[in-house]
């Protein structure tokens, strides 16, 4: 079910105003922007660094009286602990709804995680993803070590001066969107932001181009080295 099926979960079930939800900090915003429209309260987890869905060790920190539900997010094509989550909403009386990430693609799972095991032999300098559970690669997201932000960026820029189309996956946290903005700093969450980069999996790439994008990372990463 995809995020556009959340709103639809959360009135069916009588979750409204005087109601919390728990949402995943780190994504889009549209599982925010149904909660407010059912009327309840979004509240913010932190995610779990290695899959970037919600982390159900944070969901149980921000769980109060109030708290009806969770949604969990799936990100990236990396599944969300949705057993555990289960768990701890049958202790504590909750919905657990899982989404799937906006504009998941619905086929090519299987090229895509050809070329996610061509960079994983093969990428030097970054952190390629960790693999919990079947991941289908909607996204083929790397950590640029360094300081954060400013070397992601600038690490970025060069790729695409050298022909490889990356992008920004997440770039803020959903709490410092003007619509939704909290007083919160939620370490893992802020980290993904800055560290994270997509490199290209989507549609149909050549040997030539696999090996542009391998070439062109493992020039730059090793460069630059892990913030302590």
């Amino acid at each position: 079910m995809g995020t556009s099926g959340t709103l639809e979960s959360l009135e069916s079930a009588g979750i409204g105003t005087g109601d919390e939800v728990v949402v995943p900090a780190f994504g889009n915003a549209e599982v925010t922007e149904a909660v407010v429209r059912a009327g309840a309260a979004p509240v913010f987890a932190d995610i779990d660094p290695d899959t970037y869905c919600i982390d159900p060790a944070a969901v149980a920190d921000v769980l109060t009286s109030r708290t009806a539900a969770v949604i969990a997010v799936h990100r990236f094509g990396q599944q969300a602990d949705l057993a555990r989550l289960q768990e701890l909403g049958a202790r504590h009386g909750l919905l657990v709804h899982g989404a799937e990430e906006p504009g998941a693609a619905p086929s090519g799972a299987e090229q895509r995680r050809a070329y996610a095991t061509y960079f994983d032999g093969r990428l030097r300098g970054v952190v390629t993803p960790t693999e919990r559970a079947p991941h289908t690669y909607e996204q083929y997201v790397v950590r640029v070590p360094g300081n954060g932000r400013p070397d992601r960026d600038a690490f970025a820029r060069t790729l695409r001066a050298k022909g490889v189309a990356c992008r920004v996956p997440v770039p803020v946290p959903v709490y410092r969107m003007p619509a939704h903005r909290r007083d919160l700093l939620l370490p893992q969450t802020e980290r993904a932001c800055d560290e994270t980069l997509a490199l290209p999996v989507a549609g149909a790439l050549t040997r030539r181009e696999l090996q542009r994008v391998v070439s062109a990372c493992n020039a730059l990463g090793g460069l630059l080295q892990p913030a302590f």
